[in-house]
Order: structure tokens, then C-alpha cells, then sequence
């Protein structure tokens, strides 16, 4: 089926061969990634498959992630693994997983498209308990990219401003977009505002906004790329990565308000029982909690959710003074319902803002 992001598909051959094959497919990113040793026990057991299914800006992370598994894979049990990654939306890598993408683990932005993946029978009932910290596997916050520091914004009330024109992806197929919208919501609700003035804020900020992209990665795109837009809502760890490969503009991580954008991890029971490759699945997951995998999260801009790698990383991330959180807003039931059904508040807000 077509999965909506780009495509990739790149053989990584352990530090034996240390050999790399690219090759070019169409519509989603795939990576595979092997471990091979000459040694006498390759042949001992069968090489194993992993479908690893994402959103778009985890890749960056999962690319170090992964290698590193490999190999520590390997040499416990002499097994090769190659994993088949699959990155964009949020929100579309869900509807792709449903809809028959075999992901052995899902690694989404939020956990109401993990929870959409359980109710379609993917995946039981109950998998947040099954890894550490609810399954939250790294955290985010939502920050303020400038296109320049001459528009001196400071905090979320700037991006009603007549002359900010705001991008960020659209909440009905980016899980990003989603978690953006309830920090625009929060910033008035959690700081005393009523739900109608926390409306009316986002009818004006979304009627700043030229463009909703379809994921975070599009809108950073769409803002770096194409020039569109004077501010940039989107993942603190996007800006971070951004940042890295030289992108120097400058932002703010709101700190009077701001919201813990939780993301998730887990195994695809379905689909782990039919190929067979639950060990390796949960082994995988398992790994990502290690302070190995956590370093790498935080080094491309994740807030690691490990006590003892937080403290290491913790000049790089500023602290929020109030920081809410889903359950802080009503819990994901209350969320999809109020805010994301058709017909609910943003549809109602896009509708108000196409006819004005």
C-alpha cells in the first residue's frame, strides 16, 4: 500500500563488512538495517526482520538507535536483524497501519494514534503498562521559531499578532499539529481563560496561518525551505535539529506555559505474533529505555525521559514554569472528541476562518 511519506531503503552491513547500500523506492521511508559477522555462528540462526513504523521526526534518532541495537543484538545471540522503517504523519502512519502496513513496533507521537491502532485489534489492551514509564519512550515541548529576531516574539499571545503569519501542520493528519494545538489551548485555559477565549486566540492565530501542512516535517520545510510564514510552531526537538545542520534562526520555548508532548513506544501484538518476531520486538523496545538509546534521543533534541541522561542534557533544555499535560485537558477521550472529530472545534474554527 502507499505510505505518505518518502521512501528510502538503506542496507547497513556490520562492523565487518562495514559496506552501505541506498536504494530508492516510492511514497514511504524505509530502512533496513543488518548486522553480518564472519564468524562461525551466523549461521546458527535465522536472520530476523523488524518493521519499525514512526512519525516523520524521530528519524534522525532512530538511524543512530537502530545500528546500535543491531549490534548488540548480535553479539548476544548471534541472530542478524534488518529493520524496515517507515516515517511521516503521525496521524497517516496510523491509518497505514491499520489499514495493513505490517509494523512489528509503533513509535507515534501521541498515544490517541496508538490507542486507534488497539481499537482496530492490532494491538491488546493494556500495552502502556508493558514498558517503563507508561510506555512514554522521550518527551517534547512545543517552541516558537522567528524568522527573524526583529519580530521580538516572546510567548504564545504574540502569534495573534497582525503581523505574524504562523506555520504549523495541519492536526488531522500530524500527531505534531495535535500536540501545538493543545498548547495554544492550554496557554489560555491552564493560565485561567475560559474555552471561548481559548477559541477565539486559535481562530486568530489559525487566521494568520497560510499553509497547514501535512507533519512537522513539511512545515519545517514549508518554513525553512520555501520562505512561507514569519513563525514556526513545531517540536522543540525539530527546532534543535534544525539548529544542528545550521539552520540558525532564532526561537523561544514558551516557559510560562507550555505542554509535555509524551510520546510513545510499543509492539504491534498482532503483527509481532504473526511473523514471529516478539522477542526481538520487545527486545527492541526495551533497549530504547537504556541510557545508551536515551543519549541519542536527547543528542537530536528529545527530552529523554531516563532520570540520570535528563541530568545530563539538562542545560540544553530550559525549564517550563507550568507544564500540562493530556490528562491536564480531559484525557485523549475528551480531546479526540471536543477538538479533532469531524465537526468538533478545529473543523468549526477552519469553517469560521474560510468564511470570514
Amino acid at each position: 500500500m502507499t505510505n505518505p511519506s518518502s521512501m528510502a531503503s538503506v542496507l547497513l552491513i556490520g562492523s565487518v563488512l562495514g559496506g552501505m547500500l541506498i536504494s530508492c523506492g516510492s511514497n514511504n521511508t524505509s530502512t533496513s538495517t543488518q548486522a553480518n559477522q564472519s564468524t562461525s555462528n551466523t549461521a546458527s540462526t535465522a536472520p530476523v526482520k523488524l518493521t519499525l513504523v514512526s512519525y516523520a521526526v524521530t528519524q534522525s534518532a532512530y538511524e543512530k538507535i537502530i545500528p546500535k541495537f543491531v549490534e548488540q543484538w548480535k553479539a548476544k545471540t548471534g541472530q542478524d536483524v534488518v529493520f524496515e522503517q517507515s516515517y511521516g504523519g503521525s496521524g497517516s502512519q496510523t491509518r497505514a497501519v491499520i489499514d495493513g502496513l505490517e509494523a512489528d513496533v509503533v513509535a507515534l507521537a501521541l498515544a490517541l494514534d496508538t490507542k486507534k491502532i488497539e481499537k482496530a485489534g492490532l494491538i491488546q489492551p493494556g500495552w502502556e503498562q508493558e514498558l517503563p514509564n507508561d510506555s512514554i519512550v522521550h518527551r517534547s515541548v512545543a517552541a516558537l521559531v522567528e524568522r527573524d529576531s526583529t519580530l521580538n516574539v516572546k510567548g504564545w499571545s504574540d502569534l495573534a499578532r497582525d503581523d505574524i503569519k504562523v506555520i504549523t501542520a495541519n492536526p488531522k493528519t500530524s500527531g505534531g499539529a495535535r500536540w501545538n494545538f493543545l498548547a495554544l489551548w492550554g496557554s489560555v485555559t491552564q493560565a485561567g481563560g475560559t474555552p471561548q477565549q481559548a477559541t477565539d486566540f486559535i481562530t486568530k492565530v489559525l487566521t494568520n496561518a497560510p499553509v497547514l501542512p501535512k507533519d512537522a516535517r513539511e512545515a519545517s520545510d514549508v518554513f525553512y525551505k520555501q520562505g512561507q510564514g514569519n513563525v514556526l510552531i513545531n517540536y522543540e526537538n525539530e527546532v534543535l535539529l534544525a539548529a544542528q545542520k545550521g539552520e540558525k534562526v532564532p526561537y523561544v520555548v514558551p516557559t510560562d506555559y507550555n505542554i509535555s508532548i509524551d510520546n510513545p513506544v510499543t509492539v504491534v501484538d498482532a503483527n509481532v505474533d504473526k511473523h514471529g518476531t516478539r522477542q526481538v520486538a520487545e527486545a527492541f523496545t526495551q533497549f530504547l529505555y537504556t541510557p545508551e538509546a536515551q543519549r541519542e534521543f536527547a543528542q537530536v533534541g528529545f527530552r529523554p525521559v531516563d532520570p540520570e541522561v535528563s541530568k545530563e542534557f539538562a542545560s540544553q533544555y530550559p525549564t517550563v514554569k507550568n507544564l500540562f499535560t493530556v490528562k491536564d485537558l480531559g484525557g485523549w477521550g475528551k480531546i479526540q472528541q471536543e477538538f479533532f472529530e469531524d465537526n468538533a472545534t478545529f473543523d468549526k474554527i477552519l469553517t469560521k476562518i474560510n468564511k470570514s
